[in-house]
């Protein structure tokens, strides 16, 4: 049987992500570029400042995400991408790059949900974990 590679990207605050896997669970690329210390001195996450970097990050997030799975572009099968709760600017930088590389590429776009992203990790940690069964998700600053 044929490995499936996900592609999946977020975008929903502060950090520009791109993940890769295979299968559903099993980690090939997880890169991540947080923002944390230029938002200290702000207090907190200020969206304005978190969209401008993410547009900055995501292009080096991505292609450093496929060197380290050594994949190519058309190893993709399809493209996963947060579509929100988030900051709306921030969400659109992950969006607008997901949707074009989907497009370009001729791959499905799949939208995930932040919340219930947190809730599916799970299953990388815990390969045999299945549903249903019952999680709490805390999340927020």
């Amino acid at each position: 049987m044929k490995d499936i590679i996900t592609l999946s990207m977020e975008s929903s605050c502060d950090e520009t992500a791109v993940a890769i896997l295979r299968n559903g669970r099993e980690v090939l690329a997880n890169v991540v570029s947080t923002q944390i210390e230029l938002h200290k001195k702000f207090g907190g996450v200020v969206p304005e400042v978190a969209s401008r970097k993410h547009i900055e990050n995501i292009d080096a997030v991505f292609q450093e995400a496929i060197d380290e799975a050594n994949i190519k572009l058309e190893d993709i099968d399809h493209i996963s991408v947060t579509y929100g709760p988030g900051l709306v600017g921030a969400l659109l930088v992950g969006l607008s790059y997901a949707k074009a590389l989907a497009f370009s590429l001729n791959k499905p776009l799949v939208g995930v949900n932040h919340m219930q992203g947190h809730i599916c990790a799970n299953y990388i940690e815990h390969k045999d974990l299945k549903p249903p069964f019952i999680t709490l998700v805390v999340s927020g600053g």
